[in-house]
């Protein structure tokens, strides 16, 4: 998003919370009123820094209009219960629009989840993409209904980070403004880099997710059922490369609707050159 964008989307987000608290003083109660207004488009926002052990970023790649995939939404939306807190499990739901010709549109599909689905394919040397699809620290984890997921995110949790964020997220009206620090761990960065040298292959990315998203879907393979879906991914930022093996980086991320009401949360992950996720961390927006 460039500079004239980032501020247009806060002069919105400012206008209407300004036109909240003016229509509000506008109405016979007054101070009531305005205090009404103000706490209804209070930000709800949280912060997180990443532990000094490893966190798994665990992406499903699915779509609404896949018969297969609501017992993997369930998955996922089920792994907080079974004791994968953020400090060790950060998941997310990426859903794709190709099944869209079956007859049901997936309304949170976006074509840069499909790019994304790709690129592990490439890497992987496949030509082809499925889903439901479940990658784990970046790669590809077909194992995830059985108990493997619990030793793989021990194993994760065993070895020391290599690399730290730290994330805050706020949200007035529908515009989200998100900051994220990022740094590779001493061993990981060049002794001494030049002050313009850039490391592209290690790329810092952060989303705002939903969760309790429910529909009932009326066509496709899913039609008649009521499906219900957590950590949607309904804004991507990223890649960001890092420069001498940190970064700091912000930006307004705007919604399609309000944010109040929504069970918004916030992520962000360090990816490397291979693949391979070297941090994760997330926090639901309160």
């Amino acid at each position: 998003m460039n500079g004239l964008l980032l501020q247009l989307v806060s002069l919105l987000a400012a206008s209407a919370l300004a036109a909240s608290v003016a229509s509000a003083q506008d109405k016979p109660t007054g101070t009531t009123s305005t205090a009404k207004a103000i706490a209804a488009n209070a930000a709800m926002s949280c912060a997180v820094s990443s532990p000094k052990h490893t966190v798994a970023l665990v992406e499903l790649f699915t779509s609404q209009g896949c018969s297969s995939c609501p017992p993997a939404d369930r998955w996922l939306r089920n792994l907080p219960r079974a004791g994968y807190g953020f400090d060790r499990v950060v998941p997310l739901s990426l859903h794709v629009g190709y099944w869209d010709y079956i007859g049901w549109k997936d309304p949170f599909a976006q074509p840069r989840f499909t790019d994304r689905q790709r690129e592990y394919a490439r890497r992987r040397q496949s030509t082809s993409v499925y889903t439901p699809q479940v990658v784990l620290a970046g790669n590809d984890f077909r194992a995830w209904g059985d108990a493997s997921l619990a030793r793989q995110v021990s194993a994760l949790a065993n070895r020391p980070a290599t690399a730290s964020i730290e994330l805050d997220a706020a949200v007035v009206g529908s515009v989200v403004q998100v900051k994220a620090a990022a740094r590779l761990a001493a061993s990981q960065t060049s002794p001494a880099p030049a002050a313009s040298d850039t490391n592209s292959t290690v790329q810092l990315h952060f989303a705002v997710f939903e969760m309790g998203l429910t529909h009932k879907v009326t066509r496709g393979e899913n039609s008649g059922e009521t499906l219900t879906n957590d950590f949607v991914v309904r804004q991507w930022h990223g890649p960001l490369p890092l420069m001498q093996g940190k970064i700091s980086a912000k930006a307004l991320l705007a919604l399609e609707a309000s944010g109040a009401h929504r069970q918004l949360g916030v992520a962000a992950f360090i990816q490397g050159s291979s693949g391979e996720i070297l941090q994760a961390t997330a926090c639901i927006m309160q």
